[in-house]
């Protein structure tokens, strides 16, 4: 089997069936579909109790939220596909989504994550996400989000397939590992593709697979709430502590210390400084059950290359916010 589609599900009664429709009317039918229901609340689950029977689908159903990380983990673990391509329960795909993304990750055996390009639903001219980066600040970053979609139409490399709408080569998942279950939500599609990026694999961007996105209707964040920012409170700290070598980490100590130092500035002004601080607090006490990768001289070009993006990175998000603040789309 070339694919396995995996939809983590909660309270997306609204969605829900549009979504899985749109997967089941693709043109590439190589594929099975695993729902993984976290627990919800309302008519979601029965709406994906309604496929069982369907030939190629499985339906796992949770007592209650387990997160992100550990839902899809559970699609990963029983999936037969060659490639494992996570989908948003609030995300449509065009007919042929899932075929460009195999197209473009059977092109090279070293690619390990293929991103789409993510459309506004309500804005399908603008890009919700056409892959992440991040930067030598500490910040992780949507590419492209608000900006037309016209700007994105060539393919090429990134740091991070966004988790969203992404095809993973599977072999690579069995041998570098799945999604770090630490990060309960946000940042764990990021965590994912710097590990393949530390050892030398490819996250590659596809804008010719295409998909809208209804951003933020699981959690209700559209840009911030107090749960999203609790998560990137707590996330930010693990993600470079876990990912960069000691001698990365205090290299760009000085300027990481300035991006949190922004961005506790940032959530005080917009009224969520206490839960961005319950973040923090919350990551140093999961810092010790961070398991880092082990340092290998071999992969000393992967490092230098991922120092480089994140300097690269860093230009890259200050035109984007003199964009946003220009009104430039």
């Amino acid at each position: 089997m070339k694919a396995s589609v995996i939809i983590p599900n909660l309270n997306g009664a609204g969605w829900l069936r549009d979504s899985i429709e749109s997967v089941w009317a693709q043109t590439e039918q190589d594929f099975e579909l695993i729902v993984i229901d976290n627990g919800s609340k309302d008519e979601s689950l029965e709406i994906a109790r309604s496929y069982r029977g369907r030939d190629r689908y499985t339906l796992i159903e949770n007592a209650e939220n387990t997160g992100f990380s550990h839902a899809v983990n559970q699609g990963i673990a029983i999936a037969k596909g060659e490639y494992a391509v996570l989908f948003n329960n609030d995300a449509f795909a065009e007919p042929d989504w899932l075929a460009e993304l195999i197209r473009t990750a059977d092109a090279d055996p070293k690619i390990f994550a293929v991103s789409s390009l993510m459309l506004r639903f309500y804005e399908p001219e603008l890009v919700d996400d056409a892959g992440d980066y991040v930067t030598i600040l500490g910040f992780a970053c949507k590419r492209g989000d608000g900006l037309k979609a016209s700007r994105y139409t060539k393919p090429c490399r990134i740091f991070s397939a966004c988790g969203g709408a992404a095809l993973y080569r599977k072999s690579i998942l069995d041998e570098i590992g799945v999604f770090d279950e630490l990060f309960f939500a946000y940042y764990e599609d990021v965590d994912l593709s710097w590990r393949a990026n530390s050892l030398g694999y490819k996250n590659v961007y596809c804008p010719t697979a295409k998909c809208r996105h209804i951003c933020g209707a699981t959690t209700g964040a559209v840009r911030y709430n107090p749960f999203k920012s609790i998560q990137s409170g707590r996330n930010s700290i693990l993600l470079p502590y876990k990912n960069q070598p000691l001698l990365m980490l205090v290299i760009n100590f000085i300027p990481m210390l300035l991006g949190y130092l922004l961005k506790v500035l940032m959530f005080r002004l917009r009224g969520f400084g206490n839960d961005y601080a319950k973040g923090f607090h919350e990551a140093w006490v999961a810092l010790p059950k961070i398991q880092k990768p082990k340092f290998r001289w071999r992969n000393l070009p992967n490092y230098f290359w991922v120092e480089g993006s994140l300097i690269v990175g860093l230009f890259r998000y200050i035109v984007y916010r003199v964009q946003r603040a220009l009104k430039i789309t």
